[in-house]
């Protein structure tokens, strides 16, 4: 039985990963679906991005998702891939924000320390903890997708966590 439902985007031009988790009570997280939305290299930027947002719009119309986490964009040396990164973000954003659905952003070393333990986890430490945390050792999946249920993983612990500290300190200052 699912208490929440958190859409994952791992935000790129070319791989986009994107996943669906429900998380119950006491932490349990169960996979939904998850794939890499992909666009070709040589298209148009707008093409791209269009192509990016039907997709988006599609899993939202089909998970229902409470939340969408997105990778937080960060400072690379590549000015191209921050751009492009930052773009397939606005993106995924918009189609949640047009929707009513709340976003929230997660910068990767956040994700790595919620599914591993260490901030500085490389991409394979990830991978084998969502495919343990998901109960799913068969899932063989690229980076960009596993990348994505690490930040819904992530989104579904820590924004619950913070969902309960926002009701106590409302509760709190109501008595007051």
């Amino acid at each position: 039985m699912r208490s929440i439902r958190v859409l994952g985007v791992d935000p790129g031009l070319t791989r986009c990963g994107i996943g669906v988790i429900d998380s119950s009570t006491g932490g349990r997280v169960a996979l939904v679906e998850v794939d890499v939305l992909r666009t070709p290299a040589d298209a148009q930027i707008g093409a791209r991005l269009l192509a990016l947002e039907v997709g988006f719009q599609e899993w939202i119309e089909r998970h229902h998702p409470d939340v969408v986490a997105v990778e937080r964009v960060f400072s690379q040396h590549n000015v191209r891939t921050v751009m492009g990164t930052a773009q397939a973000a606005a993106v995924a954003i918009t189609c949640a924000a047009r929707v009513g659905i709340p976003v929230a952003l997660r910068t990767p070393s956040e994700v790595k320390a919620a599914v591993t333990g260490q901030g500085r986890a490389g991409k394979e430490q990830v991978a084998f903890m969502v495919r343990k945390l998901l109960s799913a050792p068969g899932l063989v999946a690229p980076a960009d997708a596993t990348d994505a249920l690490a930040l819904a993983i992530c989104e579904a612990w820590r924004g619950a966590a913070t969902a309960r500290i926002t009701q106590a300190q409302t509760a709190l200052a109501a008595r007051r």
